[in-house]
């Protein structure tokens, strides 16, 4: 049994001249536990924010040359620079509710600020996920519409792949490697940020019946 638990038992069996203090005590416990859940989604943005960009220092030299090749290295650039942007923004604004619940100083203003988190780390899920979809089906599509010339760069022809069904097969193959790669970031978001958001949603329901 953790602490809050301890501190609702007491407050429910304590004495009738005594409510205001232990009311007290298990606001500031709640106070507490939900700013520690807002840090952390805080930090955990940043490092996942960290990790994508690192993951581009790791993109092998074939594959950077392809995209050369291909003439969507500088498509790819820019729109990585304006997703790094929007993800910076949702960062801060994640610090902002974290500094916000800091300050927080009654049980009205603690409940709409968990609300307003919850409604920006949802936002932040959907478009990582829509980003990663859209992106996936955009390169799929020009990369289908452009696979003579994709053969020719990539010089399959030398390493004996037909080039009748190329498409199909390289379509098919992009389709299952994105599919698998969307699978595991949902996974991911729903591991961290669902557990995040299921302990903030019962911060709120506590919140909301002492309120009551």
């Amino acid at each position: 049994m953790d602490q809050l638990e301890i501190l609702k038992k007491q407050w429910q069996s304590s004495e009738q001249e005594h409510p205001k203090v232990s009311y007290n005590d298990i606001y500031k416990m709640l106070l507490k536990k939900s700013s520690s859940i807002v840090k952390w989604i805080f930090i955990i943005s940043i490092a996942e924010l960290l990790f994508w960009i690192g993951i581009q220092f790791l993109i092998p030299k074939e594959n950077i040359e392809l995209m050369r090749d291909m003439g969507v290295s500088d498509i790819m650039f820019y729109s990585n620079f304006i997703h790094y942007i929007i993800f910076a923004i949702f960062i801060y604004y994640f610090y902002r509710n974290y500094t916000a619940i800091q300050v927080t100083d009654n049980t009205k203003t603690l409940m709409k600020n968990i609300l307003k988190t919850r409604k920006t780390v949802k936002y932040f899920v959907l478009y990582n996920v829509g980003m990663a979809i859209l992106t996936s089906i955009v390169v799929d599509v020009y990369f289908f519409y452009n696979s003579n010339q994709l053969y020719e760069t990539m010089d399959f022809a030398s390493k004996g792949v037909p080039q009748e069904n190329f498409a199909n097969v390289f379509m098919l193959s992009q389709i299952l490697v994105g599919a698998a790669i969307i699978g595991m970031l949902m996974i991911f978001y729903w591991l961290i940020y669902g557990t995040l958001l299921k302990r903030l949603k019962s911060n709120y329901t506590e919140l909301k019946k002492m309120k009551g």
